[in-house]
């Protein structure tokens, strides 16, 4: 282990400090991407949902709240079974239950992004579609 960087608060240059504060969150997204199947799919939903939204003429609003409500669970979740795994490194009851009980926090937010999303696509589809 290196040596632990000073936290951004205590940091002489202080916009040094912001700056680094950015990189480990971004490295944070980087770490999700590489080891969370689910997140990088949950990404590529979103960029769907942004496009479809685009061609449809859907009000970006909601579509970005909703695509960054889950992901940010999905980030929580990915550093929640991270520190329970260093925690609990061998099989514990409440272990699952803590993992399980984020997994369900992600799980209800993409189910509402999915019925909000019908909501707000399925009468601008049918109507490009013809269909209504």
């Amino acid at each position: 282990m290196g040596r632990v960087p000073p936290r951004p608060r205590e940091d002489p240059q202080p916009l040094k400090g912001v700056l680094r504060s950015f990189g480990y969150a971004w490295e944070g997204v980087r770490y999700a991407w590489r080891v969370q199947r689910n997140f990088r799919v949950e990404v590529c939903l979103a960029a769907l949902a942004l496009g479809l939204a685009l061609w449809l003429g859907v009000s970006l609003v909601p579509v970005l709240l909703l695509t960054a409500l889950v992901l940010s669970l999905e980030l929580l979740n990915t550093a929640l079974e991270a520190l329970t795994d260093l925690a609990s490194p061998v099989y514990h009851p409440l272990a699952k239950r803590a993992k399980d009980t984020a997994a369900g926090a992600v799980l209800l937010a993409s189910l509402t992004a999915f019925l909000l999303g019908l909501y707000l696509f399925l009468p601008p589809l049918l109507a490009r579609l013809g269909l209504s």
